[in-house]
């Protein structure tokens, strides 16, 4: 499940045990330099690159994962 790996992401680049998926990146301390490392793990894990204006707009994994999800590109590794 997306929300799954975008979840483990999450946390590992926030250095967080436990993100719900309603929580807010920002709220969690996320900022641009780690929301870069995570468009880099979307890449690697996912195979799908999704833009930083789309990052800002979809700031919680379960807004990011649904739009994920609407480009049908994922490709797991």
């Amino acid at each position: 499940m997306i929300a799954d790996s975008v979840r483990t992401i999450w946390c590992r680049e926030l250095q967080r045990d436990n993100i719900s998926v309603d929580d807010n990146f920002f709220a969690l301390g996320g900022q641009s330099l780690i929301m870069a490392k995570i468009q880099g793990e979307f890449i690697e894990v996912l195979g799908v690159e999704v833009p930083m204006d789309q990052m800002f707009l979809n700031p919680t994994v379960a807004s990011i994962s649904a739009y994920i999800e609407s480009l049908g590109t994922v490709h797991r590794q």
